[in-house]
């Protein structure tokens, strides 16, 4: 009895087991379903359930779960793989930004406040001491500046136009009737350098350009132009890729561009009369340097130009025309209202050295070279001096040697002067406003020579021996004086300012009481 009942728990026992040993095969089965590669130990099982059957149908709704893939193939960066076509190759320059900060008033003098009614001489004096020795000894550079308006007639009738405490020379440019001007103040603090505007009228000062070089745009100097009344200042300055010229009020309160052009266009200059601004481009050879732009030049691969042709904007209409199929590499000026003069070629070119001078009329369209017809390819024309009307020009001619020659606008020889020999480009000459007189000199401290004053067929007026020497000669808008800095060698590194008459003749100082350096700037006011 009991054994039977012994045996009957055992085989229940071992029926409970067969039970669970199924049950958890089928669960395991189930388990091991989920990826595909358990597929084959599933269908080897030794219980053939319906799991096999049923993870079939449960992979298909498993396999959505890379729902990223969709959105990958029409992702936004998929969409937008054109744009890098499109993007700049190169990075912009910063901008030239337009600042208007700064603010001055000055005590201007009631007899200049309404323009200079009576030609004066600018210059400016540096080191102005009041407790030294001997005032005919230079001193030592202190940072005090002053800029002056002098009559040619008495020293002690100068004013003090502007004075400023600057750690560099002062760049000063002055308009021709004297009622404005625009300095450079080098301090190496970035909150006041940069380029000025003072308007003479009323006295206001402001900051129009910060930088501590403003006037070095894309590496080049680029001198302002006043215009002749003096109301607007034109300026070349870098924009994101190029270069624009600008038109800056007097008064410093607005700026507009003038050409807002993709290419580079720099170096502008107001025609004496007011009508036309030359500057030269490089828009023939390159139409924008923007790479947004059809056709852009791109400025990985190309240098910025060193020059381009010579374009005329007409400020009445804004019309922009080309006034010389000539490439220059350097500022064309105005020989007068109507006549242009450019100098092409490079004479620093090591394989090819020269450099050409020319004359370009923008009513006629005439284009002529002064150039001798037996001068060899090298020779390069240097200093050039045009007359007032353009007819003739005073060039120094360097070849194995140099020499001084005036020619006429075709080319022609008038005459040559042996006896005068300035090293290479330290020439300076001036015509008087009739074209009657040249008055010959030195600069940049080579100035061998006393007062040369020529005649128009280059003949002798006035010869004499230094002191002073004769360096940057400048006459007066009614041709009655000639304003010069002149340097006495019998004392250490003394200059002035001299005035002498039309002919030369009765040279005086008009600075010696200053006891410092002076730099002439130029004849302001009268029949400017």
């Amino acid at each position: 009895m009991c054994e039977s009942s012994h045996d009957s728990r055992a085989a229940a026992v071992k029926k409970i087991f067969i039970i669970f040993s199924s049950i958890f095969l089928v669960a395991c089965s189930a388990l091991s379903q989920p990826t595909p590669t358990a597929t084959p130990s599933a269908t080897n099982t030794a219980t053939p359930t319906a799991a096999p059957s049923d993870t079939a149908t449960s992979v298909p709704s498993e396999t959505p779960s890379p729902t990223a893939s969709p959105t990958v193939t029409n992702s936004p960066t998929v969409t937008l793989t054109p744009l890098p076509t499109l993007t700049p190759s190169i990075t912009p320059w910063p901008e030239t930004s337009y600042v208007f900060d700064n603010w001055d008033v000055s005590d201007i003098p009631a007899n200049i406040k309404d323009g200079v009614s009576n030609q004066m001489i600018a210059f400016i004096s540096a080191n102005r001491q009041e407790t030294i020795a001997n005032i005919a000894t230079a001193q030592p550079f202190t940072g005090v500046q002053t800029v002056y308006f002098a009559s040619p007639l008495s020293a002690r009738s100068r004013i003090a136009v502007l004075e400023l405490e600057s750690t560099a020379s002062l760049e000063v440019f002055v308009a021709e009737p004297g009622n404005a001007l625009a300095y450079v103040q080098m301090n190496g603090d970035i909150r006041t350098d940069g380029l000025y505007i003072l308007d003479l009228a009323t006295g206001f000062s402001a900051r129009v350009l910060a930088g501590e070089n403003p006037l070095v745009q894309r590496g080049r100097f680029m001198p302002p132009s006043w215009s002749p009344d003096g109301e607007q200042l034109a300026l070349a300055l870098a924009t994101g890729y190029d270069m624009d010229i600008f038109l800056y009020a007097k008064d410093g309160s607005r700026r507009t561009n003038i050409t807002e052009h993709g290419s580079y266009d720099f170096w502008p200059s107001w025609s004496p009369d007011g009508r036309h601004i030359v500057f030269v481009s490089d828009r023939a050879d390159c139409i924008s340097w923007n790479p947004g732009d059809a056709g852009f030049c791109d400025g990985l691969t190309l240098p910025p130009p060193r020059g381009g042709l010579v374009y005329l904007y007409e400020v009445a209409t804004g019309e922009i025309s080309l006034a010389a199929d000539l490439e220059v590499s350097e500022p064309p000026y105005w020989i007068n209202s109507t006549m242009l003069a450019l100098a092409t070629g490079d004479p620093f070119d090591l394989l090819n050295p020269q450099r050409r001078i020319w004359r370009v009329d923008i009513s006629s369209g005439e284009v002529l070279e002064a150039r001798l017809p037996d001068s060899p390819a090298s020779a390069s024309y240097l200093s050039e001096s045009w007359s007032p009307g353009g007819e003739a020009v005073l060039a120094q001619i360097a070849e194995a040697t140099n020499r001084l020659v005036l020619l006429s606008a075709s080319g022609a020889l008038i005459r040559q002067d042996e006896g005068l020999d300035f090293p290479r480009y330290s020439l300076s000459s001036a015509w008087s406003p009739d074209g009657q007189r040249i008055a010959v000199g030195g600069t940049g401290g080579h100035c061998p020579y006393g007062v040369r004053v020529k005649d128009s067929r280059f003949r002798n007026v006035a010869s004499a021996g230094p002191p002073p020497t004769m360096c940057d000669p400048r006459y007066s808008f009614d041709g009655r004086f000639i304003a010069f800095a002149g340097v006495n060698p019998r004392v250490d590194g003394r200059n002035d300012i001299y005035v002498a008459s039309a002919n030369g003749f009765g040279a005086s100082s008009i600075t010696s009481d200053l006891r410092g350096q002076v730099e002439l700037i130029g004849w302001v006011g009268g029949s400017a």
